[in-house]
């Protein structure tokens, strides 16, 4: 069984004792399903579990409520199971089928018979007009394709190798030649099977790169499906965004051009087929900021963007020119410029952050540009032997108004700081985080003031 990071929220979901329900969002086949019912396996004596799209009519127990008694003895008599209170979970699978599932949450919660857990895809594309959002009932996590350390794990891997390495990361210092050269091939790696839990375990269980590209070229038309299914009305406007997207990353400056979609159309008109790909978790949008400062989003234009897939090795099995081998044989004379670019998109979006890169005419382009520890992390990821030319970002760096006095290159050489570019390996993304607030943050303003005693 893959190992999933996502396995410690649902262990709180758990220990939580069924305070809130848990909505499990993410696009089809990062492997929702999979890692729900393991857990329910594992934790609780009784399970139901409803699969929607499998079976359409148990949205029969959603309709023309009573009350909260009305749905539970429906769901008894529909899975011919009691329900043991405290002790069963109500798995309610491809949700988006049946909104009303989701308006009524609340009330089931507020009983307390049962734990509840929502999954499905397109969650936010098909819930947006649910009329009734239990605010403060239900709890949303996201749930991403394998990152790469997901996926050293799910490869036999000691967690002492990704210790060894995030130690390295810390210190900045170079990480042990056998340790460095193993994570290279494994990243190579996983430049190609990506992070879809069906295409992961293939590989695991064959080594066979042919059987784990037939893999993802069926996820990819079950994403066309999806299109049709949800969106009748724009699908083809849609399906012609999604199969631009692995073209557009390969151009130079792999910016994504609405014309190649239709000549003459401005970006406004397709911003809904942009937005339907983002929401339905399959494409990651990375959108050009103005100015490298904090807070990026003040600067940030939503009519300049590049569009990556959601899962690198979705997008290896679109080019579909022999790049599989190319990449597995680290061959120096190929640009794998948008394959690295798409791994690291991926990677920073499955950890918090929403990518953004800088362009300028007077500085050029920087690949990505983050905000981390309240400062601009400008990250330039390049694949090729002349990973030191980085033109735009020395002159970022050099304008002393950015403030801007560290950066990072993801590149395939071993680790090294000069003038205060941190060159890393490229695997060692997985060890850049989005700062994450505190469990609490306790704040008084004091001993309150005595007006009388105050000074004039």
């Amino acid at each position: 069984m893959l190992k999933r990071k996502i396995t410690a929220r649902l262990e709180r979901f758990f220990s939580d004792d069924g305070r809130y329900a848990l909505l499990v969002d993410g696009a089809r086949q990062v492997g929702k399903t999979f890692i729900i019912e393991d857990f329910a396996q594992q934790h609780y004596e009784n399970f139901i579990e409803i699969n929607f799209i499998k079976t359409p009519s148990a949205k029969w127990i959603f309709e023309n409520v009573e009350d909260e008694n009305d749905i539970l003895e429906k769901l008894s008599t529909f899975s011919r199971k009691g329900l043991m209170r405290g002790k069963t979970l109500v798995f309610l699978d491809e949700v988006q089928e049946c909104p009303e599932a989701v308006t009524y949450i609340k009330f089931l919660v507020q009983d307390g018979t049962c734990h509840y857990i929502l999954s499905g895809s397109l969650l936010g594309v098909e819930l947006k007009n649910v009329r009734s959002v239990p605010v403060g009932f239900m709890d949303e996590v996201k749930m991403y394709p394998l990152d790469f350390e997901e996926f050293v794990l799910a490869n036999g891997e000691r967690e002492e190798l990704i210790a060894a390495a995030r130690k390295s990361w810390e210190e900045r210092r170079p990480l042990d030649r056998l340790y460095h050269e193993r994570l290279s091939k494994l990243f190579r790696l996983y430049l190609v099977v990506g992070g879809m839990p069906a295409a992961v375990q293939r590989y695991l269980d064959t080594h066979d790169i042919s059987a784990v590209v037939k893999v993802q070229e069926q996820i990819l038309v079950e994403y066309k499906k999806d299109i049709t299914k949800y969106d009748k009305e724009n699908s083809l406007r849609i399906r012609e965004v999604f199969e631009r997207i692995a073209p557009e990353l390969n151009k130079k400056n792999k910016r994504f051009y609405v014309n190649s979609v239709k000549p003459g159309e401005r970006t406004e008109r397709l911003e809904d087929e942009f937005v339907w790909l983002k929401e339905a978790g399959v494409a990651i949008p990375s959108y050009v900021v103005d100015e490298p400062v904090v807070p990026l989003v003040l600067s940030k234009r939503t009519s300049l963007f590049k569009l990556f897939l959601n899962d690198v090795g979705l997008l290896a099995a679109f080019y579909m020119d022999g790049i599989q081998l190319k990449i597995l044989n680290a061959e120096l004379d190929v640009n794998f410029g948008s394959v690295y670019e798409n791994a690291v998109a991926q990677e920073l979006f499955a950890h918090g952050f929403s990518p953004s890169y800088y362009a300028s005419r007077e500085h050029g382009e920087i690949d990505f540009v983050l905000e981390t520890n309240g400062k601009v992390l400008p990250v330039e990821v390049k694949s090729g032997k002349h990973y030191k030319r980085h033109r735009a970002l020395n002159r970022v760096m050099s304008q002393v108004e950015y403030g801007i006095n560290e950066a990072v290159v993801f590149d395939d050489s071993a680790l090294k700081v000069e003038n205060g570019v941190f060159y890393a390996p490229v695997y060692m993304v997985m060890f850049l985080q989005k700062d994450e607030l505190p469990d609490k943050m306790i704040y008084t303003i004091g001993t309150p003031l005595n007006l009388r005693e105050s000074p004039a």
